[in-house]
């Protein structure tokens, strides 16, 4: 044990024990994160779209020129918003509804460990991800891994491709399949696109969805923002996760990291409203996270940084990239038997 000032190194060995911080860890996904997942597309090739090139990509212009709708060198979000508030535009509404949904339900992860998979392994049952996107990554990481390791809770924000759910028993699952209770095909959630008023109220499982976020927001102790660009259209969603964390200047000992390819000042700028002084970091790769360099101990590698009566610097457990999904099980086997030992 090499002595640092005011503080101490330890051990990996010691690392792994750490698990004395129940508060949750909650990571918010935005389509960047996806992007940084399969900058090439995922395992048939097909390109993750921003709303930049949204058009393009989905190849919605035969639509728009069906239509007559001036789109060139206009944003995707203002024009279907400009589209939405006019209800004589129902039919050419539902043609594109259509066909995002039919482009984002054929995606598929590649048969080796993403970014998605490394996520859902590095955070624990405590923890929350809350996704923005309507791709079916994130569902499909959790799928391949549910029978190895209790997984963080999951919430979708703006409903997905590949998610139904139940009201009655207030269960979800894969669009397709049926409740485990009361035997009825889950009902597909509703897609949330790119309007100004989104009303996050109307629809009940979006509702109840945002109200897990919320109530986990408010006991986070690190709150990790993952290619999210919070878009004008999404107004209404960060008032709503601002409402919840509350006022910044009494988050003084919480933790907000942000990943993103953006440079810090406008990141800053973006989350200032979160963000209690000194007390964030920055990262441009996921890898370089506290996910990616202490995976199923990010709030006890940062509390014990950060905090004065703990002070110990833990050394990085740094996600191993290359392994297969048997090796990978295998690493984070240490971990999590550490978290199912009985105090």
């Amino acid at each position: 044990m090499s002595l640092k000032t005011n503080g101490f190194y330890t051990n990996i060995e010691e690392l792994i024990r750490d698990t004395k911080i129940g508060r949750p860890h909650v990571v918010i996904l935005g389509a960047g994160a996806s992007i940084a997942a399969f900058p090439d597309g995922d395992r048939n090739g097909y390109i993750l779209p921003m709303m930049s090139d949204l058009v393009e990509t989905v190849e919605l212009a035969y639509e728009f020129n069906k239509w007559g709708i001036p789109y060139k060198n206009r944003n995707f979000e203002e024009v279907y918003s400009e589209l939405h508030e006019d209800r004589k535009n129902s039919r050419i509404i539902e043609a594109i509804n259509n066909k995002i949904w039919d482009y984002f339900s054929r995606s598929r992860l590649p048969d080796y460990p993403t970014i998605y998979d490394h996520l859902v392994l590095s955070l624990r049952d405590k923890d929350l991800i809350a996704t923005f996107n309507w791709d079916p990554f994130l569902y499909q990481a959790c799928w391949r891994h549910n029978k190895r390791v209790k997984l963080p809770g999951v919430v979708y924000l703006h409903g997905n491709v590949s998610v139904g759910y139940c009201l009655k028993d207030m269960k979800k699952g894969l669009i397709g399949r049926r409740c485990s209770v009361c035997k009825k095909q889950y009902t597909p959630s509703r897609l949330l696109y790119p309007i100004k008023k989104k009303d996050y109220s109307h629809d009940p499982f979006i509702r109840g969805e945002w109200e897990s976020l919320r109530t986990y927001l408010k006991h986070a102790y690190m709150l990790t923002i993952f290619g999210y660009s919070a878009p004008q259209s999404d107004v209404e969603a960060i008032e709503l996760m601002k409402g919840a964390w509350g006022d910044k200047y009494q988050r003084d000992i919480e933790q907000i990291e942000i990943i993103d390819v953006k440079n810090e000042e406008e990141l800053r700028d973006t989350w200032k409203d979160f963000i209690h002084t000194h007390h964030y970091d920055v990262t441009k790769d996921f890898y370089k996270s506290s996910i990616g360099l202490f995976p199923r101990r990010t709030c006890e590698a940062e509390w014990n940084y950060h905090m004065p009566e703990e002070l110990a610097f833990y050394p990085h457990n740094p996600i191993p990239q290359n392994m297969g999904f048997k090796e990978l099980w295998e690493w984070y086997s240490p971990l999590i038997k550490a978290e199912n030992k009985k105090p």
